[in-house]
C-alpha cells in the first residue's frame, strides 16, 4: 500500500476511527462539530451495533456504529458507499430498533422516549428527493406541512454528501469543516495538514497511520480495503458500460448490475449473506438467487 494513513470508507478505517471505545473521543467530536453547539456530547456509551427483530424471522439491522450519549439520547452513525434503491426507507427502518427498546415492560411507563439521531454518511450524491439542494449536510424531521414547523423534535434523520464538499485547506473555518475535509480526504493525505491542530487531529493521525499497525490489524485493513476496492469497481464498470449505450435506463440498470456484481464479490470472498444483504440492499432471497 501506498498510502500514509487509512480509508475511511472502508469499514475496518470507519470502525477503527470511530467505532473503538480506544477512541470515542474522535466520535464524540465529530458529533459536537455536526451539531454546531446543539448537542454537547460529553460522553457515549458504545452499544450492541447488531440488533434482532421481534421475532426470529425478522430482519435484523446491523448499524456500523451505535451508542448512546450521557442523556440517553441514541446515535446510528453509518458510512454508506453504494447507493441503494431504498436507501431512505432503509434510515427509517433502522431507526424504529432504538425507538422499540426504549419501551418498558409493565403498565406505568407513560411512553416518553428519549431522542434519536440516524446519521448517514454517504460517499455518494443522494439524488432521490435531494437533488435541488444546495447544500451537502441535510438534516430532515417531522415537519407540519403547512406552517413548516417541526412537529416532533426527537427524531432526527442527517445525510451528508461526502462528495459535495468541495473545500479546500485554506477555506477550513469550522470544526465541521475540519473533519468534513477528514473524511473525504484522508487516505490521499501524506502529512497532517497545517489547519487541523486541534489535539483531537494529533489523535485522529496517530490512529490512522498504517505504518503503526501490527500484522493483525495491517491484514484486517487490507481485507477491508480490497473489499471497498471491489465494490467501487463493480459499479463504476457497470455505470460506464450502460452509460456508453447512450440510454437513461442503462444508468439505472448499470447500477444495479453493480449491485449484483458486489454481492458477486462479496459473497467469494466468503462473507456472510447477512452482511453482503446489509451492504447492497439485496434481499436474503435475492441473494440464494445469485
Amino acid at each position: 500500500m501506498t498510502e500514509k494513513y487509512i480509508n475511511p470508507h472502508t469499514d475496518f478505517g470507519f470502525k477503527r476511527l470511530f467505532g473503538s471505545e480506544f477512541n470515542k473521543e474522535l466520535l464524540i467530536s465529530f458529533l459536537n462539530a455536526m451539531f454546531h453547539g446543539e448537542q454537547n456530547v460529553q460522553d457515549i456509551t458504545y452499544l450492541n451495533s447488531e440488533q434482532l427483530g421481534d421475532r426470529a424471522d425478522a430482519r435484523r439491522a446491523i448499524f456500523d456504529v451505535y451508542c448512546e450519549n450521557d442523556k440517553g439520547e441514541k446515535f446510528i452513525v453509518e458510512m454508506q458507499n453504494v447507493y441503494q434503491e431504498f436507501f431512505k426507507d432503509r434510515t427509517i427502518y433502522y431507526s424504529t430498533f432504538p425507538i422499540r427498546e426504549q419501551a418498558q415492560r409493565g403498565g406505568d411507563w407513560d411512553f416518553h422516549l428519549n431522542p434519536v439521531y440516524t446519521i448517514g454518511l454517504l460517499n455518494f450524491n443522494f439524488a432521490e428527493g435531494l437533488q435541488n439542494a444546495k447544500r451537502w449536510h441535510h438534516e430532515v424531521k417531522l415537519m407540519e406541512v403547512d406552517t413548516h414547523e417541526v412537529f416532533y423534535d426527537k427524531l432526527t434523520y442527517i445525510y451528508v454528501e461526502i462528495p459535495k464538499f468541495d473545500k479546500k485547506e485554506t477555506e477550513l473555518v469550522t470544526m465541521y469543516d475540519k473533519w468534513m475535509y477528514v473524511l473525504k480526504n484522508l487516505s490521499v493525505l501524506m502529512q497532517r495538514p497545517a489547519a487541523l491542530q486541534e489535539r483531537v487531529f494529533t489523535r485522529l493521525f496517530e490512529q490512522a497511520e498504517i505504518a503503526k499497525f501490527d500484522n493483525q490489524e495491517r491484514r484486517l485493513y487490507e481485507d477491508s480495503v480490497n473489499a471497498y476496492r471491489d465494490i467501487v469497481n463493480a459499479i463504476r464498470t457497470a455505470e460506464k458500460k450502460k452509460f456508453a449505450e447512450g440510454r437513461a435506463e442503462g444508468r439505472a440498470e448499470g447500477r444495479a448490475e453493480g449491485i449484483i456484481e458486489v454481492a458477486k464479490t462479496m459473497i467469494n470472498k466468503g462473507m456472510s449473506a447477512e452482511l453482503v444483504a446489509e451492504v447492497t440492499g439485496l434481499s436474503l432471497d435475492e441473494l440464494q438467487r445469485i
